[in-house]
């Protein structure tokens, strides 16, 4: 892979580490600083939320001053939050929590750019390879994230977690020393809001390949998000599951999200996307499947690995088939729309998953699952049909 691909990866390792520790800490810092115990998942879920409000600025941004700036941007931005963050731990202020998760949720819409970044670095017949790459990055990111966050959380005496996010604002201030170096491949003077850049976004959304990528990304995203963001909460406050447990499971879980990117891009080539989205859908059923036995600690570790590997197969199927949905003049505007989608989803489903755990059970949180699977299967399967004509 060329130099950009590279510094991509790098910095998806210390940037991603903005969602590993936020899911991780996130929850179980909001139970510990509000009596409201319905509202512990508020701040995961807001970060989720500054992602979806912020994904078509951010395209929009780059399409002006180019990636290498907009990353940079962003890095420095979620460096500035964490801190806020840290202060907010110190003084035991949820507000200003959620306010800064927030803030570190518009920086991710930022890295969650960086998969099309790495597509746009090489040909379009490499994008699932060259994004896998750098999903593969996300392994290290949840290891580094969580196990440091977790090592850190007594650095400052009385205050614990308040180390935990001073590491984060180091760690996500790193890609924009990295990302000085990147090599714009794009020209940033396309005008974002031009009528003749392209065909109207009408015509690219409801394109039958289009809708079955976003499809398959956005309720990729939100079953995983919705169980995810539910997962130390369950574990740790409602199971009285220790802290490095329910952190081991989380790593490992990300583990399964990313490490299947070795081969997830050979087999998209060689059995193409809509077979791996029927098997990304596969793995979700297993997960749900499970939630239906006792919650042990290995029921939870079995069930949010397959988690990870639906989410796998499921999200890298749907952005390496959007990325040929649109041409070039186009990107932004898709790009743009596609994480708009995929991370409104996500966000609603985050946002429901603290209500949803105290007012029901982890089981019957995972069978609401199962509609949204069924969307999935449609969706792929009515794009092949209509591909065929």
């Amino acid at each position: 892979m060329n130099k950009n691909v590279n510094l991509l990866a790098i910095s998806y390792v210390f940037g991603f580490t903005a969602a590993t520790i936020t899911v991780f800490l996130g929850a179980i810092i909001g139970s510990q600083i509000t009596s409201i115990k319905s509202l512990s998942t508020l701040p995961v879920a807001l970060s989720v939320v500054g992602t979806a409000i912020c994904t078509i600025l951010a395209a929009k941004i780059m399409s002006k001053i180019g990636r290498r700036l907009g990353f940079i941007f962003a890095a420095l931005g979620s460096s500035a939050a964490a801190l806020v963050a840290t202060f907010a731990i110190y003084q035991q202020n949820f507000i200003l929590f959620c306010i800064s998760n927030l803030i570190l949720g518009m920086g991710m819409a930022f890295t969650h750019q960086y998969r099309f970044a790495a597509a746009e670095s090489v040909e379009k017949e490499k994008a699932p390879k060259a994004i896998s790459i750098l999903m593969l990055s996300g392994i290290v990111a949840a290891f580094l994230g969580i196990t440091s966050s977790n090592y850190t959380k007594n650095l400052v005496s009385d205050h614990l977690y308040v180390g935990s996010y001073l590491l984060l604002a180091a760690f996500t201030f790193m890609p924009a020393i990295f990302l000085f170096f990147y090599n714009n491949n794009e020209n940033p003077k396309i005008d974002f809001n031009n009528q003749y850049n392209g065909r109207r976004l009408s015509e690219i959304i409801f394109q039958p390949r289009f809708l079955q990528a976003v499809t398959a990304a956005a309720f990729a995203y939100a079953v995983m998000s919705y169980l995810m963001t539910a997962t130390p909460l369950s574990m740790h406050v409602m199971d009285k599951m220790s802290l490095e447990k329910t952190g081991f499971v989380l790593q490992i879980h990300v583990a399964a999200m990313f490490l299947p990117s070795l081969i997830t891009g050979t087999l998209i080539k060689k059995f193409g996307h809509s077979n791996i989205i029927y098997i990304g859908v596969l793995f979700y059923i297993v997960t749900v499947i499970l939630s239906l036995f006792e919650q042990t600690y290995l029921n939870y570790m079995v069930a949010l690995i397959f988690l990870g590997l639906g989410w796998n197969f499921l999200f890298i199927s749907g952005t390496s088939l959007v990325v040929l949905t649109y041409k070039e003049e186009e990107k932004f505007k898709a790009q743009g729309i596609n994480d708009l989608i995929v991370f409104t989803t996500m966000a609603l489903a985050s946002l429901s998953a603290g209500i949803m755990l105290s007012l029901t059970s982890w089981t019957t949180m995972n069978l609401l699952c199962i509609p949204f699977l069924v969307l999935i299967i449609y969706s792929s399967f009515r794009a092949d049909i209509l591909s065929k004509k």
